[in-house]
């Protein structure tokens, strides 16, 4: 009998809830429970250490830095996933043969041409066994589908590993921004409740201070591929910060014998990332050729053009929300946008760069001797992201300065900023305060009312 080409969950309802909108439900409100304290910089979020118990145990700690992963929906596309063997014994680390990861969640998709890759590694071999019954990796997978949405997974289950040739691996597979790296790993097991909490205060310490002798597998049952990342961030600089140490016993279970768990980030050091680009040179093109032609046909005619005769390919054809941004000289010209996808991508560009040059009530229309001098700009929106936030202070710490688009909505008014706004309002506080007043809600205004949205944009001229 062949293997299955999908992986099914082997501890759904009993380590996280079987049922597909009670597990979505539970995750949420896990992540909405987490207070970031601070500046949350996802753009330099390069790894996460997180536990791997019963939801019910680890999952507000694994939540604590999950949370600081929502907003890199549109940058990570790719996680590399490690975590310790518990159920079968091996040397080196094995990846499955199967193409796909199932949740009640969905299926999360392999990247196979990865596995490939460090399939030429001599640790690394193929065993589906180690995988069939493996918690460690499977109950992270529900936090990765609900904060990142799709992404392809490269799971490796470690075994009797050295730090070296999990490192090897990982720098193997490192990529850039779109590539995360998860290290699945509880801490200590079965002490007191006073005798855990110095050990795992111990190995926190460790770990934040890049000490990767200093791990052992007692003080972390994932203490090999923590090892591993300890390695590389030796080479590469990281930032490692711990952001909640706890134990079973300050969770759901008594003090006797306890379960230490805790959750890092990891950071790259000056990096500044932007989301991934979705389009292409020549698509782009495209949209700044369709923008050109409706501006044209509108001196022409005094009517957007009607583009239903032509055939254009598929992701023209996609939902799609853009802004279309006109400058003489390097000063605005007109920008008139859509926040939400209601027609098709083409279709918005145009008719938004119809509206930019012939509707935008601050200009009058665009005249044929402009438009000899006129340079057009295109931001196509992510999908607006409603932020949770406690008051004005919270929001603030939330903000991404060069990365975020908000929408700001207090009652009937509403105002948004694109992200290119950080350019001439480069603070928080002036950002913040210059949305207001585009709202037409006064500086220092703030109600609970006050409704907030997030989103990028993919730019391009």
């Amino acid at each position: 009998m062949s293997a299955p080409s999908v992986r099914p969950p082997a501890v759904a309802g009993q380590f996280y809830p079987g049922d597909a909108a009670t597990l979505g439900q539970t995750v949420d409100d896990f992540l909405d429970q987490v207070s970031l304290a601070q500046d949350d910089r996802v753009s330099w979020l390069k790894a996460i250490i997180a536990p791997h118990a019963g939801y019910v145990y680890s999952g507000p700690v694994a939540a604590s830095v999950y949370a600081c992963l929502r907003a890199a929906k549109d940058t990570v596309q790719r996680v590399i996933l490690l975590g310790p063997a518990h159920r079968v014994a091996f040397r080196g680390m094995a990846v499955p043969s199967v193409a796909g990861f199932d949740t009640p969640l969905g299926v999360v998709p392999l990247d196979t041409q990865a596995i490939e890759q460090i399939k030429s590694c001599s640790s690394v071999i193929i065993s589906d066994e180690a995988h069939a019954q493996e918690h460690s990796l499977e109950v992270h997978l529900p936090f990765l589908q609900r904060v990142l949405g799709e992404f392809s997974l490269v799971p490796i289950c470690v075994g009797d590993a050295r730090p070296e040739d999990v490192a090897q691996v990982l720098e193997m597979l490192w990529g850039g921004p779109e590539t995360l790296v998860v290290i699945s790993t509880d801490l200590s097991h079965y002490h007191a409740y006073d005798e855990a909490r110095l050990l795992d205060q111990a190995t926190a310490q460790a770990i934040t201070d890049c000490r990767a002798d200093n791990v052992s597998t007692h003080g972390a049952c994932g203490g090999r591929p923590v090892n591993g990342l300890l390695k590389v961030a030796q080479i590469r600089g990281l930032k490692i910060t711990l952001l909640d140490l706890r134990n079973s016993g300050d969770t759901a279970g008594s003090k006797d014998r306890v379960v230490g768990y805790a959750s890092f980030r990891v950071d790259e050091p000056d990096v500044e990332v932007k989301p991934a680009a979705v389009y292409d040179s020549a698509q782009r093109q495209i949209m700044i050729d369709v923008a050109r032609q409706a501006i044209e046909h509108g001196l022409e005619t005094g009517k957007p053009p009607d583009l239903s005769a032509t055939d254009w390919p598929g992701w023209a054809q996609q939902s799609g929300a853009a802004f279309v941004t006109l400058e003489i000289d390097g000063k605005l010209r007109g920008c008139i946008g859509s926040l939400a996808a209601h027609r098709t991508l083409i279709n918005d560009v145009a008719e938004n760069a119809f509206a930019a040059a012939f509707r935008d009530p601050r200009f009058a229309n665009l005249s044929g001797q402009e438009y000899e001098h006129l340079d057009i700009g295109i931001s196509v929106l992510s999908e607006p992201e409603p932020l949770n936030i406690s008051g004005e202070a919270d929001l603030l710490t939330k903000m991404r300065p060069g990365i975020d688009g908000l929408i700001l909505q207090s009652g009937s008014r509403r105002g948004t900023f694109l992200p290119q706004v950080w350019e001439q309002l480069p603070t928080k506080s002036s950002f913040l305060t210059h949305l207001k007043t585009k709202a037409g809600l006064a500086t220092d205004y703030w109600s609970d009312d006050i409704r907030i949205w997030r989103y990028t944009t993919e730019s391009f001229k």
